[in-house]
């Protein structure tokens, strides 16, 4: 049985806390929160038998195997630093860090202490995504021609949403961390690395009220969409249009189309990001028409909040990992490189400017 803390108690009560309990080989035996008191009733509730607002103090736990991190992106690098330091296993929530560098430095600190690190990528445990992967595999779509994603969504339209660490850019807020890291790593994972990209980064809500001073507005400067162009190593070109501020968003949409045929992956489901997903082909020529989606890749249970199923087979991932002694995708590594993506979007809107990426090998 291993023996897990939960570092944050937002996400980390939704679906970190629920999902530790359902697997048969993980138990949550600890909780952090900067409030004790929180820390505290969040265990009650959960019949967790710890609860700590001193990171430390958690980490000296001797029966503690390893830990998940749900906090804010800006705690990520110390906290994960001080976790693999201890020698605990980590499970880390994207965005993974602030930056690229910080992230190279957790990942090459994990190999040399020879501690288990996976990143919550849980796009690739979805049963339509999974299946998507498989036709392209045995090349249904022939040579990929265009890419096309839109996860248009409605999450942060309200411009009465309070102001917190998400609307800052320093804190590591903003649509491109939230939404963007996922993109970023699935297409590494479906279609491989990137060649070069180019992105625009933009803030329709200025400005949020604060509740804890007032609901005095306070300025926003994280993005709520992005409009980024990539060239994959191959030369094949990716349009990714991200937003989380569109009333009727259309959902999240994944189009390829090829020399051989076309697959859509799509969902409109705008208040779970995981329910929903269906699967469209057709070879060339052809109407699309749904794609069925073995039993052999479903979910042996679901569950009302969409999150929680594809986050039990990412806590069976790494499980899996630490019983077999190396890491597998989607790892640390797996996290370096969507991170370094992020870094290169922001260059590019800075620098208003084409920016090209480093091959695996150069930031491995």
């Amino acid at each position: 049985m291993l023996n897990v803390g939960v570092l944050g108690t937002g996400f980390g009560q939704k679906i970190h806390l629920p999902g530790l309990q359902h697997h048969p080989q993980t138990q949550a035996i600890a909780v952090w929160n900067p409030e004790l008191g929180k820390a505290k009733a969040i265990a009650d509730q959960h019949h967790v038998p710890h609860a700590f607002h001193h990171l430390d103090k958690l980490l000296s736990l001797p029966e503690l195997d390893a830990v998940t991190i749900s906090t804010p992106p800006f705690l990520h690098y110390e906290m994960a630093k001080q976790a693999i330091l201890a020698g605990k296993h980590i499970l880390l929530e994207k965005p993974m860090t602030m930056t690229v560098a910080e992230c190279q430095e957790l990942h090459h600190l994990a190999q040399e202490r020879g501690v288990i690190a996976v990143a919550d990528f849980e796009f690739r445990f979805v049963p339509a995504w999974q299946r998507l992967a498989e036709l392209l595999a045995d090349g249904f779509v022939g040579k990929p021609r265009l890419i096309k994603i839109d996860w248009l969504v409605v999450s942060r339209a309200d411009p009465s949403r309070p102001w917190n660490w998400y609307a800052r850019q320093d804190q590591g807020g903003g649509a491109l961390g939230a939404i963007g890291s996922h993109a970023f790593d699935y297409i590494h994972w479906l279609f491989g690395p990137v060649r070069s990209l180019c992105g625009h980064l933009s803030c329709a809500i200025p400005e949020r009220p604060d509740p804890k001073d007032g609901n005095q507005l306070k300025p926003v400067d994280a993005d709520d969409t992005g409009l980024i162009l990539l060239e994959l190593a191959d030369g094949t070109p990716v349009q990714l249009s991200l937003s989380s501020v569109t009333y009727n968003g259309r959902g999240h949409w994944l189009e390829v189309y090829g020399d051989r045929g076309t697959l859509v992956l799509g969902s409109d489901n705008l208040k779970d990001y995981v329910h929903g997903f269906k699967l469209w082909g057709a070879p060339a020529g052809q109407p699309l028409t749904e794609q069925e989606i073995p039993k052999r890749l479903a979910f042996p249970q679901s569950f009302s909040d969409g999150r929680l199923a594809p986050f039990i087979r990412v806590v069976d991932h790494w499980v899996h990992c630490i019983d077999q002694g190396k890491p597998a995708a989607p790892s640390l590594a797996e996290g370096v490189y969507s991170q370094l993506l992020m870094d290169l979007t922001h260059e590019s809107h800075r620098r208003r400017a084409w920016v090209d990426v480093p091959t695996l090998a150069a930031i491995a």
